[in-house]
């Protein structure tokens, strides 16, 4: 058994590109930059070191996400790794990128964080359509008790595990 799962947050390097199949599938391309954190051996200080991240949407959440991602936004990313290689000018390539399952946008202009998954819910974008209008924060309820949990019966055996 593998898994192949991801999780990385970072920036938008570049605006998503939007294009189409030659089947109708919407495609929505963009980079992350993910920063690693090293020690440089000639001074000893820890540095920032960033990696690039190839990451694509396929499908109706590509064209709604377009819609919200912009260059500079911090995002995190839940997904899956896909291999690809091909030849080009007699020289072969390859890639490893990361095909989105989820997106959780962690900053953007004027929109609270918001959550995206398989069943595309998308954060309202302000249109230059609408006059803006400023919103007085709600405010907090109090916090309540929380519920007691009783424990699991003394009647669970390691035989009734699943797994």
């Amino acid at each position: 058994m593998s898994i192949n799962r991801v999780n990385i947050s970072g920036n938008l390097t570049r605006d998503p590109e939007l294009r189409s199949t030659p089947g109708g599938t919407q495609v929505l391309t963009f980079g992350v930059a993910v920063n690693d954190r090293r020690r440089n051996s000639q001074t000893g200080e820890w540095e920032d070191v960033p990696n690039f991240i190839e990451c694509v949407v396929f499908g109706a959440r590509a064209q709604a996400l377009s819609r919200f991602l912009s260059k500079g936004a911090k995002v995190a990313i839940e997904g899956k790794l896909r291999y690809s290689s091909w030849e080009r000018d007699g020289q072969k390539r390859s890639k490893i990128e990361v095909v989105v399952d989820e997106v959780e946008f962690l900053s953007s202009r004027n929109q609270s964080p918001s959550r995206t998954t398989g069943q595309s819910t998308y954060a309202a974008k302000p249109s230059s359509n609408y006059p803006q209008q400023d919103y007085a924060p709600s405010t907090p309820k109090p916090a309540s008790q929380p519920a007691s949990q009783t424990p699991p019966s003394a009647d669970v055996f390691d035989e009734d595990i699943p797994f």
